[in-house]
């Protein structure tokens, strides 16, 4: 069976709020009071990046990538994880088309920081910026995100064939 000429994927990931830790989305330090907790810097919005990605080519999830028993992942920037598979031979002769991600968090405010999030991406991607969309949401006070326990991003991405 012949592969499609495009792929897709969606990726979720989830972190827990934690102290004296950086907050670090979308590659982007964003202030805020506590950072979230993980085995590399807990990049939530990047993780589900990269797990959309790996999801699109039928290739595991960043766990098994980067397992968080590695003491060589331990406090990884995950734009260099997400790096790492971009430049895999997988992707090979591939493309994004476009990626789509929502984080979902009660706090902090996220609306100053998406533009240089987006640039980190299209940066990371090779791509123009008009192809990463990266949006913040609440969950109007319910759930662990509303009760400021933790950040979840959700990821969609497509790619096609160079």
């Amino acid at each position: 069976m012949p592969t499609a000429p495009f792929r897709v994927g969606q990726g979720f990931d989830v972190h827990a709020f934690c102290d004296n830790r950086k907050l670090i989305l979308g590659g982007i330090e964003i202030p805020h009071t506590h950072g979230l907790l993980g085995h590399s810097d807990a990049d939530v919005l990047t993780h589900a990046i990269c797990d959309s990605i790996l999801g699109a080519f039928a290739l595991g999830d960043i766990g098994k990538w980067f397992p968080d028993t590695s003491k060589e992942f331990k406090d990884a920037n995950s734009l260099c994880l997400l790096n790492t598979i971009l430049e895999s031979d997988d992707l090979k002769g591939w493309k994004l088309g476009n990626l789509d991600s929502t984080i979902v968090a009660q706090q902090p405010k996220l609306s100053p920081y998406i533009d240089d999030m987006r640039r980190s991406f299209s940066k990371a991607f090779s791509c123009e910026l008009s192809q990463i969309s990266i949006k913040a949401t609440t969950t109007e006070k319910l759930g662990f995100t509303g009760r400021k326990e933790g950040i979840a991003a959700f990821s969609t991405v497509l790619f096609y064939r160079s």
